[in-house]
């Protein structure tokens, strides 16, 4: 099969595509240089040329709360122009099975825990990155309206998983931009070398979140995406098309700073600020549906940030000897 990870450069995409890769697929990738997915003609082009059997759409603009109140404008319009433009796309060039992936933060601010799928649009949103969560629920309500018209008479069949927070070999470490483990991460880490007596972390400390590794999200991805159409359906209705993935589990910001300073060998003190945003108080996802389909997280949250930080150091070595030559 010819598969087309969309987003290959991101943590997300490089994962599918290793992953796809080690399975023997025939992985299609472009570069944003190559391939401008705003661009509603390229695209076009793209699936006409190709012969595309399927598509995992991992592309999107994402960052964290600072982020996503700094670019509101970017966060909605590139999401939506993306999402839009690869699944119209993908359906006229003849791909018969796609794969959305979502966020958590679809689901309103203060769901019941842990949140279960029907929980879509039944509350209010995080203000913090709303317009990011709005373009995200039209991707995969666009998978849902495809299959409902489309389904039967072209026999595409369009999926959408919501993975909670991912972490892992790969993410963005801006300093700014990022999300909390690879900002946390990167803190702890400047914090040891420069031998800080404390670090400042964001927020009340309070907040609670649930972190899967990158690479438990591929392997459920690929799960979820080759399921037959019966047992998917078995999960999932017309109206609500998708499936959570994550672990079940959840830790508070200030226990997920502990867990990264031990990991990087950080042992000064952590002090939140609580003149600073927390987000939304809970996401804890209900992964009863994916269980039900034979799928489970594997990596626990300790080893997998000890992963996390121990790419990130190649990262940073491949950077500095860069920087020599």
């Amino acid at each position: 099969m010819r598969i087309f990870v969309a987003g290959h450069g991101g943590m997300v995409g490089q994962a599918l595509a290793r992953r796809l890769g080690e399975l023997g697929h025939a992985v299609v990738t472009r570069s944003r240089t190559e391939l401008d997915l705003l661009n509603q003609d390229a695209v076009a082009r793209f699936f006409a040329n190709e012969a595309i059997d399927q598509v995992y759409l991992a592309a999107a603009k994402v960052g964290g709360i600072h982020a996503n109140a700094t670019y509101p404008a970017q966060f909605i319009y590139e999401n939506l122009m993306i999402s839009a433009n690869v699944t119209h796309q993908a359906f006229m060039g003849g791909v018969k099975r796609l794969l959305f992936l979502g966020s958590s933060c679809i689901y309103p601010r203060l769901a019941d825990q842990p949140i279960r799928e029907e929980y879509l649009l039944d509350g209010q949103l995080e203000p913090t990155n709303e317009p990011y969560a709005i373009a995200k629920i039209a991707g995969l309500k666009l998978c849902e309206s495809y299959n409902r018209q489309y389904g039967e008479s072209h026999g595409i069949d369009y999926r959408s998983v919501m993975p909670t927070n991912l972490y892992g070999p790969g993410d963005n470490y801006h300093p700014q931009n990022s999300h909390v483990v690879p900002a946390l991460i990167q803190r702890f880490h400047q914090a040891r070398a420069a031998d800080l007596p404390s670090v400042r972390i964001w927020g009340t400390g309070r907040a609670r979140r649930e972190f899967l590794y990158v690479d438990d999200m591929a392997l459920g991805c690929i799960d979820v995406m080759n399921l037959s159409r019966q047992a998917y359906q078995q999960q999932t209705d017309p109206m609500r098309g998708h499936i959570n993935l994550g672990t079940g589990e959840d830790v508070s910001i200030a226990e997920l700073a502990r867990l990264v300073g031990d990991v990087v060998g950080y042992t000064g003190d952590i002090h939140c600020d609580p003149t600073q945003p927390d987000g939304t108080p809970r996401k804890l996802l209900d992964v009863s549906r994916a269980t039900a389909l034979g799928w489970r997280a594997s990596v626990p949250l300790a080893e997998g940030l000890r992963r996390t930080y121990a790419a990130y150091r190649t990262t940073l070595r491949h950077t500095e000897k860069a920087e020599h030559v």
